[in-house]
C-alpha cells in the first residue's frame, strides 16, 4: 500500500468541461471588448492612431472612441460596423467576428439606413466647380458688338440732326450787275492790311497832349507804357505790323524790349534814333519833344 498522494496525473488535469468553460469566458470577454482587440492588434502591427487614421480616413477622435468601446461618435450602427470593418482590415484582423460581437451587444443587425454625412470614411467631397470662361467670353463679345452698333446708330442720328457746316454751304448767287464792271467776289478781295499811321494823322496830334505812336515795323517787340502819374497804359507784345497810341498831359514813359524793330512817332514827328535790333531802351517824352528824347535812368 503506497503512502502519499494517491491522485494520478490524470486526476490532476482539469476536465474537458472546465477547459471549455474557460474558453467561453475568455471569448465572452473578447466579444464585449471590440476596442481592446482593435487596439492590441494595432499595437502589434506597430501602428499609431495617426497612421491608422491616415490609412482608413477615419478621424482620430473616432479611432480613440472605438478603441475605448465608445461607438456613440460613429453616427449610428451602420457607420459603427463600417468603422469596425475598416479598422480591423488596417490592423490585419478578421472583421467578421468583431461585427458579430457588435451586433450581439447592440440588439442584432438592423435594417440598412441611408448614409449620412457623418461617416467620414465613405464621404466623398463634391468637386469644386470651375468658372465657365466660355460663357463669360461670349457674353463680353455680345456686349461689345451691341455697344459698337449703338454708337454707330447714334453717330448717324447726330449727323442727320447736325446743321450744314459753313464751308459746305452752297454759294449764294452773285448779285446782278448794274454797271459795266462785274462785281468782285468776296473770296477774290484780298484782306486789308493794317494801315500805318499817316503823316497827316500824326500831324493832327493835339498840341496840349503828349502823343506817342509805336509800330512794330520789322518784327515783334515787348513794350511797356506809363503816364506821368506812373499808371500803366500798356504792357505786352506788339506783333509785326501792329500799332499802339499813348497820350498824356505831361509825359509818357516807354520801355522797348527790341527797339531796333520799332518805328516811333512823338507829337506827330518820327524819332530817327539809331536803335539796334535786340536793344532795350527806356525813354520819356513830353509835350516839347521830339526836340530831344530823354532816356530814363537805369
Amino acid at each position: 500500500m503506497s503512502i502519499g498522494n494517491s491522485n494520478s496525473p490524470e486526476e490532476e488535469r482539469p476536465s474537458t468541461d472546465d477547459r471549455s468553460e474557460d474558453r467561453l469566458v475568455e471569448r465572452s470577454v473578447e466579444e464585449r471588448s471590440i476596442g481592446t482587440a482593435l487596439k492590441k492588434a494595432r499595437i502589434a502591427a506597430g501602428l499609431t492612431v495617426d497612421e491608422v487614421s491616415s490609412i482608413t480616413r477615419v478621424r482620430i477622435p473616432i479611432v480613440h472612441a472605438i478603441e475605448e468601446d465608445d461607438f456613440t461618435r460613429c453616427g449610428g450602427d451602420v457607420y459603427a460596423r463600417g468603422h469596425i470593418r475598416t479598422l480591423a482590415r488596417a490592423v490585419h484582423l478578421d472583421p467578421a467576428p468583431l461585427v458579430e460581437s457588435y451586433d450581439a451587444a447592440h440588439g442584432g443587425r438592423p435594417a440598412p439606413t441611408p448614409a449620412a454625412p457623418m461617416f467620414e470614411a465613405e464621404r466623398i467631397r463634391p468637386e469644386r466647380q470651375r468658372p465657365n470662361w466660355t460663357a463669360a467670353m461670349v457674353a463680353a463679345i455680345v456686349a461689345v458688338i451691341g455697344f459698337v452698333g449703338f454708337t454707330a446708330f447714334s453717330g448717324d442720328a447726330e449727323k442727320e440732326k447736325r446743321p450744314v457746316a459753313e464751308g459746305s454751304a452752297s454759294p449764294k448767287p452773285a448779285p446782278k450787275q448794274t454797271g459795266g464792271k462785274p462785281a468782285a467776289q468776296p473770296s477774290q478781295v484780298p484782306p486789308a492790311a493794317k494801315p500805318e499811321p499817316s503823316d497827316s494823322a500824326i500831324a493832327a496830334a493835339p498840341k496840349d497832349l503828349v502823343t506817342v505812336v509805336l509800330t512794330a515795323d520789322t518784327g515783334e517787340s515787348w513794350i511797356s507804357a506809363k503816364d506821368s502819374t506812373g499808371r500803366l497804359l500798356f504792357d505786352g507784345t506788339l506783333v509785326q505790323g501792329e500799332s499802339k497810341t499813348f497820350t498824356d498831359k505831361e509825359s509818357v514813359d516807354l520801355v522797348l524790349g527790341d527797339a531796333g524793330v520799332v518805328k516811333l512817332f512823338v507829337n506827330g514827328k518820327e524819332i530817327k534814333d539809331d536803335f539796334q535790333p535786340g536793344q532795350v531802351e527806356r525813354l520819356t517824352y513830353t509835350k516839347e519833344d521830339p526836340s530831344q528824347g530823354q532816356p530814363q535812368a537805369g
